[in-house]
């Protein structure tokens, strides 16, 4: 299999099963409901981690939570601690109803924090950091190759973290002393405080998977200053760290054409509940992971017939061979080309071929609709209508035709009689 690595331009090949293939994945800072747009890195591990289990290889997935951070504390001052536990409960509870399943490990930043402070205090015993009144900095100076994953060059690197105390305007900072109004707070050899971000995933990642690992993947824009932070702190160390970066592209709004279905709450808990979970699913399937995405009612509606189609098909298909698997693997194995992949799919669903459309969707967790046995209300409710068509009585027929479909169902008049079919 081949992804394509920010850090070297290029797509790579992955070592060949079982591996083993070790992914860290940044996850949200929780501070509030979980943007829809938080969901696609957590959505695309997932369904990277299924492929490569499908094809041999031992997965593991690592997606972390950011529970100490600045924005936490600047949302609740004084009650960040609830703010994050209360955001972080959300968080897995929306992604959990994607029906993806979890992750393999969720390391929280704040369970973390003896693992960060060792780490920080080995930067500083090999010169890479130094300490100013209780803060910690990382010297950016000491890394030659600082810019490498981003492209920054590091004469034009702006300030990160003002403070004129520091050496170098871009070091940025590993330790944080405790302000006014900061509720949570730990020991450390440079005063009470917490960690900054970007230590954090350096050291959650590496206690999960050592100093070396092949996958380290994120959002777009994490990749300045975030991930090249992280590389330089891990890299000042003599760690190889993350071997293969990959980024997805972003998605970008339109608000007027979202605020009809979401109200412009973009949400992931508004989408789900406005959507549903698979409509999400065949969104983000629909863009190539590393793609910008246009999110709107439009492509929405769309996301949605696809959705429809594949039920109509699946309800209506037949058992048979599977022509053209070996294309829907190639396109996986090719930089997990989910929009190829699609374009296989559809073409099982044109030819009503149901097992590898079914085995496809199963992949991206979509499950196969079931078909639902009539209720005895339903039947009661056709007969009825057909006594009031037989009456001439219309109108009633037009009332008893819409209560049959608010249950879920269509009417169907033919010469020979009336039947119902599902509605999709």
């Amino acid at each position: 299999m081949r992804l394509y690595n920010t850090l070297t331009r290029q797509v790579e090949e992955l070592p060949e099963p079982p591996g083993p293939i070790r992914m860290y994945f940044c996850g949200p800072t929780v501070y509030q409901r979980a943007h829809i747009g938080n969901a696609r890195p957590f959505v695309v591990g997932m369904w990277l981690r299924a492929w490569l289990r499908r094809r041999g290889h031992e997965a593991t997935l690592v997606h972390n939570i950011t529970d100490v951070n600045d924005k936490i504390y600047d949302a609740a001052p004084g009650a960040s601690a609830q703010l994050a536990a209360d955001a972080t409960a959300w968080y897995l509870e929306d992604t959990g109803d994607l029906g993806l399943g979890m992750p393999d490990l969720l390391p929280k930043a704040t369970e973390s924090v003896p693992e960060i402070v060792s780490f920080i205090e080995q930067l500083v015993a090999s010169g890479h950091a130094y300490p100013v009144d209780g803060d910690v900095y990382f010297s950016v100076a000491t890394d030659p190759g600082y810019g490498r994953l981003s492209g920054q060059k590091p004469d034009q690197v702006e300030e990160q973290e003002p403070n004129p105390l520091k050496r170098d305007p871009r070091d940025f900072a590993l330790w944080k002393a405790t302000k006014p109004g900061e509720d949570t707070s730990w020991d450390s050899p440079w005063g009470r405080g917490r960690p900054g971000w970007h230590i954090e995933c350096s050291a959650m990642a590496e206690a999960a998977f050592g100093p070396a690992f092949e996958i380290h993947g994120g959002g777009l824009d994490l990749v300045f200053p975030h991930h090249e932070n992280e590389l330089a702190q891990s890299s000042a160390l003599g760690h190889e760290f993350a071997k293969l970066w990959m980024h997805n592209g972003m998605l970008e709004f339109s608000g007027e054409k979202m605020s009809k279905s979401l109200g412009n709450d973009v949400s992931l808990r508004n989408v789900l509940d406005t959507w549903g979970r698979e409509v999400v699913l065949l969104f983000f399937l629909a863009a190539h992971w590393r793609s910008p995405v246009d999110f709107n009612d439009e492509t929405l509606t769309q996301a949605k017939g696809r959705m429809d189609g594949f039920r109509a098909t699946l309800l209506a298909a037949s058992d048979g061979e599977a022509p053209g698997w070996d294309r829907f693997e190639e396109a996986l194995d090719d930089d997990f080309n989910t929009p190829k992949a699609l374009a296989v799919m559809h073409e099982w669903a044109g030819t009503l071929l149901r097992q590898p459309l079914e085995r496809a969707l199963g992949i991206f967790g979509i499950e196969p609709p079931k078909a639902r046995e009539k209720s005895e209300e339903v039947l009661k409710l056709a007969t009825q209508r057909e006594q009031a068509r037989l009456n001439k009585d219309y109108e009633e027929a037009d009332r008893l035709r819409g209560e049959i479909a608010r249950l879920g169902w269509d009417v169907r008049d033919t010469p020979e009689g009336w039947s119902l079919e599902e509605r999709y």
